[in-house]
């Protein structure tokens, strides 16, 4: 019992750690609003999810600055640039490609827990998780309850200990989290048999995690809650990434790291996919719906000057949510159904039949009124 213990709140530690955002007070003011939006196209049998940017060329992309998310000051803006973000889906599964520049830094991190680094889950995980704050991270956070603020990760008022899927209802959010410092790029990560057989959303091989909230002190690996486990859980989304200064295609591997050239220039690529609608039951994933309204939202960590960021220390897209438009197949929208033509063939079948039969009416009574006209009449008397 204590070992599980302590895997339940190592995995919980490890959620806070992997966080979207750490906002607290009032909601900041953003110039222009805040506001804008993705668009997914239909487009399937177009992507493969390698972490490479050359099969989404012809995909359209919305860019966005990236301001300090407790201070969204243009003049505090990440100095690498804007980020592009692309959509599109297949009609099953949705896909993203997150585009940043940066030159490429990599130092590996461990996060995955060993039986013996589980004893001292708190102690192990405080001392190594800072390695992995030294490379680049990625989240994408999106609306679950109708009355979940993208400020404070839902906006749930309930302090730690207090929150629960009752007194929050309504107030959660889905949250995807991508630390590359254990990941190999254009290497596959995030949802595995192995992680999603103990019903969570976590991923022990590459710390692309799935995860819930309902505020900055009440956030969960899937599957796992403040009070109880509930084993029903899985991580669904998938994804890889890449830097443009890499050069080797045949397939990286864990001998290889650091992978490329410290500080080299040039730009990183984060590719996700995660189906459109998921099994859950419990009120923790993003049930997309094409051609309805979806709410998401972008953020983004660097290590500047190879300092370790910090939970809160992340570049935001947006200071609101971001309007996620999946547009349905240009054939569904230009499809109109025939019309129904059967009663028109109906019609003149029956009167193409009646033309018929008065024809042939007209012709036997025609013959038979010849026929007696030529009869001659003999008169019974003459008989």
């Amino acid at each position: 019992m204590r070992i599980l213990a302590l895997v339940v709140a190592a995995a919980a530690l490890l959620a806070a750690a992997a966080t979207a955002h750490e906002h607290h007070g009032e909601a900041p003011t953003c110039a222009g609003g805040g506001s804008g939006r993705v668009l997914a196209e239909f487009r399937p049998g177009e992507v493969t999810l390698d972490g490479h940017p050359a099969d989404w060329d012809g995909v359209e992309a919305s860019e966005f600055a990236l301001l300090p998310a407790l201070d969204p000051d243009e003049d505090k803006a990440y100095a690498g640039g804007k980020v592009f973000v692309k959509a599109v889906h297949d009609g099953v599964n949705i896909f993203f490609m997150l585009k940043v520049d940066g030159d490429y830094t990599y130092t590996k991190g461990c996060v995955v827990l060993t039986s013996e680094q589980v004893t001292c889950a708190f102690d192990w995980l405080v001392e190594h998780y800072s390695e992995n704050k030294k490379c680049p991270s990625v989240a994408l956070m999106f609306q679950i309850g109708e009355k979940a603020t993208y400020y404070n990760m839902g906006g749930c008022k309930d302090m730690p200990g207090s929150c629960t899927s009752k007194s929050c209802r309504g107030q959660e959010v889905d949250i995807m989290h991508f630390s590359v410092g254990n990941a190999i790029p254009g290497r596959l990560y995030g949802g595995n048999h192995i992680d999603n057989a103990d019903g969570n959303g976590g991923d022990r091989f590459g710390h692309l995690v799935d995860l819930y909230s309902w505020n900055p002190h009440c956030r969960y690996l899937d599957g796992i809650g403040p009070k109880e486990n509930n084993s029903n859980a899985q991580n669904d989304w998938h994804g890889a990434w890449w830097h443009s200064s890499l050069t080797f295609h045949s397939g990286f591997v864990d001998d290889d790291s650091p992978y490329g050239k410290q500080d080299e220039k040039g730009t990183y690529y984060f590719e996700f996919s995660r189906p459109l609608r998921t099994m859950d039951r419990l009120q923790q994933d993003a049930q997309f719906t094409i051609g309805g309204p979806n709410s998401m939202a972008v953020a983004f960590w660097y290590p500047n000057d190879g300092k370790p960021w910090s939970k809160s220390e992340h570049y935001s897209a947006s200071c609101d949510w971001l309007v996620l438009d999946i547009q349905p197949s240009m054939e569904a929208a230009h499809y109109r159904p025939a019309p129904n033509r059967s009663w028109d063939a109906a019609t003149a079948f029956a009167l193409l039949l009646s033309v018929v039969a008065i024809c042939i009416s007209v012709f036997v009574g025609y013959g038979a009124s010849k026929n007696r006209s030529s009869v001659q009449f003999t008169p019974l008397e003459q008989i």
